[in-house]
């Protein structure tokens, strides 16, 4: 229950902050993209801040023996650079590009009703979806 809750919370402030710093405005994020128009820098910073204060709270999380609220530490341990990472990194940001909207910010701004950002988690749902498959159908 305490990793409901603790999640609960985050997910709150996640949505908070994505909302103060602009990102779940698909305007700010394309005009960020725009490097050949009117580029909005604000939103570097705004990345910036975050990978700092990741960077240090890190750092900090592995020196404990292991979390606070699980039995261990679940880290990736892929380390290639291969096709499907690349392909996916192409995907995700063409679609940030031409939708204005990464998970979280859109997942975030769903709530507030606008039926653009619901057809577009519905699509990405339905991207999720259709990966699932996929993945299923292909050798390991």
């Amino acid at each position: 229950m305490k990793q409901v809750g603790a999640a609960f919370v985050l997910g709150l402030v996640f949505g908070a902050g994505l909302v103060i710093s602009g990102m779940s405005n698909p305007a700010k994020v394309i005009g960020f993209l725009d490097i050949t128009g009117q580029w909005d820098p604000s939103l570097a910073f705004v990345m910036g801040g975050a990978v700092a204060v990741f960077g240090v709270l890190y750092r900090l999380a592995l020196r404990r023996e292991r979390p606070l609220l699980a039995a261990a530490y679940s880290a990736p341990d892929a380390r290639a650079i291969d096709t499907p990472l690349l392909a996916g990194a192409l995907i995700f940001g063409v679609g940030w590009g031409l939708g204005g909207f990464c998970p979280g910010p859109a997942i975030v701004s769903a709530g507030f009703g606008n039926p653009r950002v619901w057809s577009f988690v519905a699509a990405m749902i339905a991207g999720m979806v259709l990966f699932r498959l996929v993945l299923r159908r292909s050798p390991s």
